[in-house]
């Protein structure tokens, strides 16, 4: 069986991130969508709320699995037998950042490779910062963020 870890940090998971996603589990007998809880970063959402977004979200694809870590992706790879990780690419100037993580990764699990996704069209191009910034200035930004997890942003709106 092939396992591959999508990793980040979904904060709020966004089109793009789900049209990597989808394209990802033609690929991979089974895909894991790691939510990375980082202490030290500030979130808008809390852990516990971008998991259940994801899962709301994911919920219709058979060989997708949520979960959430605060180690090491890779570690957490090798944990759960995966044999890949997934990144996305907005766009060029990402992939000078992947490319030095990815050669990180390699340096602790040689085993597990990198499979890079480029994004599709406007969906893909836009970050979660970026799509909530405009949120929060009453932008319409139905094209980048799914319908479920509008609530979410409204929420934290109001908060």
């Amino acid at each position: 069986m092939k396992i591959a870890v999508y990793p980040g940090s979904f904060d709020p998971i966004t089109n793009g991130h789900l049209d990597v996603l989808k394209r990802a589990v033609k690929v991979f007998d089974k895909v894991i969508l790691l939510v990375a809880n980082n202490p030290e970063k500030k979130g808008r959402f809390s852990c516990g709320e971008r998991v259940e977004m994801a899962k709301i979200v994911t919920a219709h694809l058979n060989n997708v699995e949520v979960d959430s870590t605060s180690g090491l992706t890779v570690e957490y790879a090798k944990q759960h037998n995966a044999s890949h990780l997934i990144r996305g690419l907005r766009a060029a100037s990402d992939f000078e950042y992947e490319s030095k993580l990815a050669d990180d990764y390699n340096k602790i699990a040689p085993d597990i490779d990198i499979v890079f996704f480029m994004a599709r069209g406007k969906i893909g191009e836009i970050s979660s910062s970026k799509a909530f910034e405009l949120y929060q200035n009453n932008m319409d930004i139905s094209m980048y963020i799914p319908k479920p997890i509008i609530k979410y942003l409204e929420q934290k709106k109001r908060s």
